[in-house]
């Protein structure tokens, strides 16, 4: 039964990388259901300390994820229409590689500012706050999948071994 919580955990670290990169996946909580199962299949493969500091961190990122680049873009002036152009921006980007996801980003972003009557500097603004809001919660998502993912590879190869 180990084993299968093994793999099964090994399949969800991999989906929760992937899921850092890819929007409609949620990365670090399918890292931390991975360890959550390592620590049902093995008694305390990590200490509890670790495990309440992993549950916390992904419920920060996960919230900062959707909190962030809205509140961000409000603080920086994107309206209402560059914020939802992003999302169907990026949405639409999804299907043409994760290039295509950045560039509808900024695209979207660019265009919703130009139909709210934005000048073009301002449309400019629109897209590269976001990129880089979106860029950084990304990289926050990633350093906690990754992390995670190191803490259930190690310590499954040294319960199984």
């Amino acid at each position: 039964m180990e084993i299968i919580l093994v793999i099964i955990g090994l399949l969800l670290t991999i989906v929760g990388v992937l899921g850092c990169i890819l929007p409609a996946l949620p990365g670090p909580p399918f890292n931390l259901i991975a360890v959550v199962l390592l620590q049902l299949a093995f008694p305390d493969p990590l200490r509890a300390n670790m495990l309440i500091i992993f549950v916390s961190l992904t419920i920060i990122v996960t919230g900062l994820d959707y909190v962030l680049p809205v509140i961000g873009a409000k603080k920086f002036g994107v309206s209402k229409y560059g914020v939802i152009g992003s999302f169907i921006g990026m949405i639409i980007g999804i299907f043409f590689t994760p290039v295509g996801m950045i560039l509808g980003l900024i695209l979207g972003a660019v265009l919703g500012e130009l139909a709210a009557g934005k000048k073009k500097t301002e449309a400019l603004k629109a897209g590269a706050v976001t990129f880089f809001l979106s860029i950084f919660m990304m990289l926050l998502k990633l350093s906690l999948s990754i992390v995670m993912s190191y803490y259930f590879i190690k310590e499954s190869i040294g319960l199984l071994f």
